[in-house]
């Protein structure tokens, strides 16, 4: 069975990526993961698909449980085809005042979790004839001087590299690894990095979602192991 998995799924550009992805009907099975039940049943009301859609809650800071929830997928579909690393978390704070338990967490979030779920997933998408797809989303912080953002940018700028490594050494197995950084997004998680912001002015989660859904189709294969760059102009 046909399978994506999307992290982050809950909101933001997760959530509008399970949208596109679902309406595009390339997969049979999404599991959809995210903190809390209530964010993604409310993602999966607005989805349009004839894909069946699971909804895993899971905190993706517990590192522990991320093998054991990739088995438990893998075990209900025989197949993983396509793994979407969209979750993120931020605590931006200058370097005087960044504490380690903060350092930490975001790159439990945004680099650790990534890293367990792509080891995870290689083990079945190795075995797939017809190939599979990995997506991870960076941000433009991870590739531009941010002060006061050290924690997040130096964690998304590990994502690019990570990305970029696994892209060749993934290739024996007929595995793609595309590595996407957007630019301005109006997310929760954006607010969080620019509370005064007006968010109507920028990239919005369904733009990016729309091009997510475009890499991770069976008939792009071009474009993985780069950085691409998503941002809106102004």
């Amino acid at each position: 069975m046909k399978t994506c998995i999307i992290t982050g799924a809950g909101s933001g550009i997760g959530r509008a990526a399970a949208i596109a992805i679902g309406a595009a009907n390339e997969f049979e099975y999404l599991a959809l993961i995210g903190r809390t039940e209530d964010k993604l049943a409310e993602t999966k009301a607005k989805m349009t698909t004839n894909a069946h859609v699971e909804l895993f809650a899971y905190d993706l800071a517990d590192l522990e449980g991320i093998p054991a929830l990739v088995e438990r997928i893998y075990e209900t579909t025989g197949e993983i085809t396509c793994l979407l690393n969209i979750a993120g978390y931020t605590d931006p704070q200058p370097l005087l005042t960044t504490s380690l338990e903060s350092m930490r967490l975001t790159y439990e979030t945004n680099v650790f979790a990534p890293f367990l779920l792509i080891r995870e997933c290689t083990k079945y998408m190795r075995l797939n004839r017809d190939g599979s797809k990995i997506l991870n989303v960076a941000s433009t912080a991870g590739i531009t001087p941010r002060p006061g953002w050290l924690s997040y940018a130096s964690s998304k700028a590990a994502v690019v590299s990570m990305s970029q490594t696994l892209t060749e050494e993934l290739a024996e197995y007929g595995i793609r690894v595309y590595c996407i950084s957007p630019g301005r997004c109006a997310t929760a998680l954006r607010r969080k990095l620019a509370p005064n912001e007006d968010q109507s002015t920028i990239m919005q989660p369904e733009d990016v979602g729309h091009i997510i859904c475009q890499l991770v189709s069976e008939s792009e294969h071009c474009l993985d192991g780069q950085n691409i760059i998503v941002r809106k102009k102004t």
